[in-house]
């Protein structure tokens, strides 16, 4: 049979305290003293603290239900085609409970909000009404740095036929002598203020406006230190710009009568002016003046106002019997072309009589030949402003 039908022999009583003890020599069995296990401090604090805490019943269902909701949707099977029919039913319910809740508005901004424009900003925008063009005044100022061109005269009488038309005027008396103040019966030495007030002392400019045939902004002679107290002024040159700007709505043209010269008066004018006319007598020294009108004109362009330009060129006290005033006009208008307006203002005895009686030749003499001359001036002056 072999090694089969061997019978394990008994094991003398040594073998097992020898088997024991070979197996301590070889590490297989701790004999090692028990050494008795000790509580640490803070077990016993944390036991404490347990016992202290109501226990909380774990809720086994409800935690599995919550946790894997959304693997179950995931995992969901397709409904069979028999459930279609109840699926339809029931679509409607569904739709009532599926439509989610309003969130509450808790009186937070959004950073989108800040970010990105919302739609009621591009339809405010919609709504806001365009600036109308009209509802400035049209700014003219009348220069020559030569005096004695009619520079007052045409000034107040075009301004009165634009009235007789039916606009809304401003004159402005810019001249230390104030010509234009007393052509209006005003006497520039009793006004209490002028446009000195204004310029120097920011007055505001309705403060020194009267009501004559046309408002008038009065001047005195104090204008003529006006320069000289303007000079340590910041933005002196625009200081009549900033003035016109409470009534310029409130005027159709503002007319602006210049002292004869390009001094510091000039330059303000014509910053706040739009448009320049320029009288100029029928003689060959006020011709002359021209030239540094224009220099004086494109250095404002370039520094201060590059929207201003000469409306025209206007001959002035023409004597249509001498030859010197007809060569003066062929001379200007060979060098200046369409600039030169149509319109001639002829001398007439009634431009002297006017202002002693302290007002327009179209007041004073409304059907004299004087009165008509400048309405046929505004007339061209409307036409070239609509053009």
């Amino acid at each position: 049979m072999g090694f089969l039908s061997r019978k394990k022999k008994n094991l003398p009583p040594a073998e097992p305290e020898r088997f024991e003890r070979e197996s301590v020599d070889h590490g297989l069995v701790d004999r090692s003293p028990a050494v008795a296990e000790e509580t640490h401090p803070i077990v016993e604090e944390l036991e404490q603290m347990e016992q202290a805490v109501p226990e909380r019943r774990f809720d086994r269902d409800s935690y599995e239900e919550e946790s894997y909701v959304e693997d179950e949707h995931d995992f969901e099977e397709e409904p069979a085609e028999h459930d279609e029919p109840e699926r339809a039913v029931n679509a409607g319910h569904e739709d009532e409970q599926d439509e989610p809740e309003e969130e509450e508005d808790d009186g937070r901004v959004k950073a989108v909000d800040l970010i990105a424009p919302t739609r009621l900003d591009f339809i405010k925008r919609e709504e806001e009404p365009e600036p109308d063009e009209t509802a400035h005044a049209e700014v003219i100022a009348f220069a020559n740095q030569k005096g004695g061109v009619a520079k007052t005269t045409t000034t107040l009488n075009l301004a009165v036929a634009f009235a007789e038309s039916g606009y809304r005027v401003l004159c402005i008396d810019l001249d230390p002598q104030g010509n234009l103040t007393m052509s209006q019966g005003i006497d520039p030495d009793k006004v209490e203020k002028s446009l000195y007030d204004v310029l120097v002392n920011d007055v505001p400019i309705s403060e020194i406006i009267v009501k004559r045939e046309i408002d008038i902004a009065v001047a005195s002679i104090d204008l003529a230190g006006a320069e000289i107290a303007m000079s340590t002024k910041i933005g002196r040159e625009r200081s009549l710009e900033k003035a016109l700007k409470e009534v310029i709505a409130d005027y159709d043209f503002v007319c602006i009568d210049t002292p004869p010269s390009l001094g510091l008066l000039t330059i303000n004018a014509l910053t706040a002016a739009n448009k320049v006319i320029v009288p100029v007598q029928c003689e060959y020294l006020s011709m002359r003046g021209l030239v540094q009108l224009q220099n004086t004109l494109r250095m404002i362009q370039e520094n201060l106002n590059p929207d201003v330009r000469i409306e025209g060129i206007l001959p002035t006290m023409l004597d249509t019997r001498t030859i010197h005033a007809k060569e003066a006009v062929e001379i200007l208008e060979e060098n200046f072309g369409d600039l030169v307006f149509r319109s001639r203002i002829r001398k007439a005895i009634k431009f002297a009589e006017a202002p002693v009686k302290g007002s327009s030749v179209l007041k004073y003499d409304s059907g004299s030949s004087a009165a008509n001359y400048y309405r046929e001036l505004a007339k061209e002056v409307l036409a070239n402003g609509s053009a």
